[in-house]
């Protein structure tokens, strides 16, 4: 039973040897594929974060085009309506006319005193004595 038992020790010892080379061998292997496989991920993690970047780049320029042109628009719409405004008035246009919008622009701004004198001249500076 002697040489039984040892036989039994030495086949257990021999199959914990080969399942601790095994795990070895699988860990040795393992890590850099694991490795391989990590950086193969973050790379293609980074590729997608990069082509959504792209794509949010894309639309935002779009839409600043999309704003310059109503931008355009607008100012091309705001300079017909001067014209058509000034077209329409250039008859109506007197000097009396035209006095009386100069005063009315003065009396809209805080700043300024309208002080009528000869000629109609204003003045236009007044120091503090």
């Amino acid at each position: 039973m002697n040489n039984m038992s040892q036989k039994g020790i030495w086949i257990s010892t021999l199959v914990t040897v080969i399942i601790v080379i095994g795990i070895i061998v699988l860990v040795m292997w393992g890590i850099p594929t694991y490795r391989v496989w990590s950086s193969e991920m973050a790379g293609r993690a980074e590729l997608a974060q990069a082509e959504f970047n792209k794509q949010i780049i894309a639309v935002e320029a779009q839409a600043r085009l999309e704003a310059e042109k109503l931008n355009a628009d607008a100012e091309i719409e705001r300079a017909r309506g001067a014209a058509e405004a000034m077209y329409l008035v250039q008859d109506a246009l007197s000097e009396t006319y035209i006095r009386y919008l100069w005063v009315r622009l003065m009396a809209e701004s805080e700043n300024i005193i309208y002080i009528p004198t000869e000629a109609s001249l204003p003045i236009l500076e007044i120091r503090d004595r």
